[in-house]
């Protein structure tokens, strides 16, 4: 029977969720309105989260069981999951019921209405502390001040992607993944559907400072050149500060030498000048030749250490092969 949707979760140690994540996800799988699949990306779990979904995956059709080698990260394990989606629709939602699964109907009746992308818009953030709210605000703020494709505001991965537009990500290679963007950039005709973040269920953000700043860093770097040219016009502005200040000095030669000391006004123009244009040219550019450097070697994504749940797939094409 033909898959109509797929939900891809990244899950990384979050066995305290799994019991409750998964009685409202059946209870989910019997509102929709054609057959489902669940696909777990295990990005590296420590604990018990694969053990307890790679039984799962063996014992339930439904569910499907992807365990990565190591942590690659949540943008990749969201690229796995959809890779190996096989619906007409997929949809992307995280583990800890921040996003609760029952919006997941109001973001399929919108598909059956013909948008190829429909993605669940946070009114409220039920949870959260205040610093999360403001810095993810001055993130958007800032995200689509430097890019071109703009993103909506409070708008997470938590959305339904049709199979046309899965397709159109997929052919996109690059190694440093901020998806949300990505989607955008595809184009295609999308829409919003508004709901009320929860609280997590259970056990604690995997997401840390560190990691969220790395995540704006890639969001900004892989879809804007604004940096470099800010670093062209900083340069610029802080040599012609030095060369405004030299032209003082000399002043101070010609006309006003009290106090002055000999050679020590020079060097520090020059030391200045120099060093402001070199610094900031200099870590900028390197910033994105570091990008450039990770995306040549070509490595794969991500790497599978093991796979359950796929195999009734393989016997089904063999037999319509052979039966053909």
């Amino acid at each position: 029977m033909a898959i109509t949707y797929s939900l891809v979760i990244p899950v990384f140690n979050e066995e305290r969720v799994l019991p409750l994540l998964l009685r409202r996800l059946n209870e989910l799988m019997t509102k929709l309105d054609g057959p489902a699949e669940v696909i777990f990306v295990d990005d590296g779990s420590s604990d018990a989260t694969g053990v307890f979904l790679g039984a799962l995956a063996r014992g339930d059709h439904r569910y499907r069981y992807i365990g990565f080698s190591r942590n690659f990260g949540q943008q990749i394990a969201i690229t796995a999951g959809m890779e190996a989606a096989s619906g007409q629709a997929v949809i992307l939602m995280d583990a800890d019921l921040q996003d609760p699964p029952e919006v997941v109907l109001q973001l399929a009746a919108k598909w059956r209405e013909g948008y190829e992308i429909v993605y669940a818009q946070r009114t409220a953030r039920n949870g959260e502390h205040l610093a999360k709210r403001v810095t993810s605000s001055l993130f958007y703020r800032l995200f689509n001040w430097l890019v071109a494709e703009k993103i909506p505001r409070d708008v997470g991965d938590f959305r339904l992607i049709d199979r046309i537009a899965v397709d159109a990500f997929l052919e996109m290679p690059e190694a440093n993944r901020f998806v949300r963007g990505m989607l955008t950039w595809i184009g295609f005709r999308q829409i919003a559907v508004p709901y009320e973040r929860d609280a997590r269920a259970a056990g604690n953000t995997k997401y840390s400072a560190a990691k969220l700043i790395r995540l704006a860093a890639t969001a900004v770097v892989s879809f804007s050149d604004v940096p470099l040219r800010a670093a062209i016009w900083g340069g610029a502005i802080i040599s012609l500060g030095a060369m405004a200040y030299g032209l003082f000095v000399i002043y101070r030669a010609f006309f006003w030498t009290q106090g002055l000391i000999d050679g020590w006004a020079s060097t520090v123009v020059i030391i200045s000048m120099l060093s402001g244009v070199n610094l900031t040219m200099t870590g900028i550019v390197g910033v994105y030749i570091g990008r450039i450097y990770s995306e040549v070697k070509r490595r794969p994504l991500y790497v599978v250490a093991r796979r359950i749940g796929f195999e009734h797939e393989a016997t089904a094409a063999l037999k319509k092969s052979a039966a053909s």
